[in-house]
């Protein structure tokens, strides 16, 4: 058996006894308020030769089956050891007017940038709709362990993913939980953006000081949705006409939004400011999207067809088409397997778009496009 560490932060309600180390987190928001956040660091115990099976299992489009990984690592997930950083605030109360206050969230930071100053970027990853705890804490290890592949960029060089898990419902009843879902994201878009101000404050504090390593934002799904929201509440409380740039790079996977969403004005319109580089990757035959846009009443969706009006959007956008390599009309977590994952990858350790260890060609059209082959 190999143990498995995760870093994460999550406004769903804790259970158990122990709100320090519950059992789990569940469907519901947390008791302290929709926007609270818990932050923590759970540890999960696998089967290392099922492990190397799904990183060695070919895909069709390359080494690594990190949707398999997903499914061992959620069943492991049952009985994940979880602890919770303590705390010590007044809920009712501003940070800033707590100078003695115990956060959770400065606990982690300060966690984190130690893991940074041992070589490793940290990747912040939003799961989508209908995931349950486990089934996000299953996605979020295996999107780590495929970022920390061997033989993959560089590999002195690790990723640490720090998993945000808001209340998706993990019903059976994909209809209704979409609905609920859809506004549960919303509500969490503002708990998300409080955990991004806090990390914004956390930098400030730092001053001159770092690591020489980065932050990366990765979104799933419907948690492309979260982020969206999130942008809104950040806005509100953001210093200066500009949102901070917090990340190198941010990745929208098979995003569940509108497909004009990052023209200029629309929701996500000032996303950009974030990041160096947002990459945007799609796929045509997605059938989770296509259920969105034609019986849920959506317009078409970001993570189906790319941009409505690609030459809308700043040139630091990106679309990756991967609808020529992943195949089948269900694919909708490409993102975790072969050559989707290994690009996230390349990304991250800062390879330039065009080098031939990717198998990206031009996709004509306006804007920055690319064809994963």
């Amino acid at each position: 058996m190999v143990t498995l560490g995760l870093y994460f932060a999550t406004n769903r309600a804790h259970e158990g006894d122990d709100r320090w180390h519950p059992k789990r987190y569940g469907k519901a928001f947390s008791s302290d308020g929709l926007e609270n956040l818990r932050f923590g660091w759970l540890e999960v115990e696998v089967d290392d030769a099922a492990l190397a099976k799904c990183i060695a299992a070919d895909t069709g489009f390359g080494a690594g089956d990190g949707n398999a990984l997903a499914d061992l690592c959620t069943k492991a997930a049952a009985k994940a050891r979880i602890e919770a950083y303590p705390e010590k605030i007044a809920a009712h109360k501003p940070d800033v007017v707590q100078p003695t206050a115990k956060f959770g969230s400065k606990a982690m930071f300060a966690d984190l940038q130690k893991d940074m100053l041992k070589r490793s970027d940290v990747l912040v990853f939003v799961h989508g709709f209908n995931v349950s705890w486990e089934e996000a804490v299953g996605s979020a290890l295996a999107l780590q362990i495929m970022q920390n592949r061997e033989g993959i960029g560089d590999d002195a060089q690790r990723t640490t993913v720090v998993l945000f898990s808001w209340p998706s419902d993990g019903s059976a009843l994909p209809m209704v939980a979409y609905k609920s879902d859809r506004s549960d994201a919303k509500a969490s878009g503002y708990a998300f953006a409080r955990g991004l101000l806090k990390l914004r404050d956390h930098l400030a504090a730092l001053g001159g000081l770092h690591c020489c390593q980065d932050l990366h934002l990765l979104c799933h799904s419907m948690g492309n949705f979260v982020l969206q929201n999130t942008l809104e509440r950040m806005r509100e409380f953001n210093v200066g006409p500009s949102l901070p740039r917090l990340f190198e790079a941010v990745f929208l996977c098979a995003p569940d939004v509108d497909g004009a969403v990052l023209e200029p004005g629309q929701a996500m319109g000032d996303l950009h400011q974030l990041a160096r580089l947002v990459t945007v990757y799609h796929n045509t035959g997605d059938l989770a999207l296509r259920i969105s846009d034609y019986t849920k009443g959506n317009p078409e969706r970001l993570g189906t067809y790319g941009a409505s009006r690609s030459a809308l959007l700043p040139d630091k956008i990106e679309q990756v088409d991967c609808s020529a390599i992943v195949g089948g009309f269900t694919e909708h977590s490409y993102h975790l397997d072969g050559r989707v994952a290994d690009d996230i990858l390349l990304t991250i350790d800062g390879v330039e778009a065009s080098d031939e260890r990717r198998t990206r060609v031009p996709k004509p059209g306006a804007g920055v496009r690319w064809e994963l082959q």
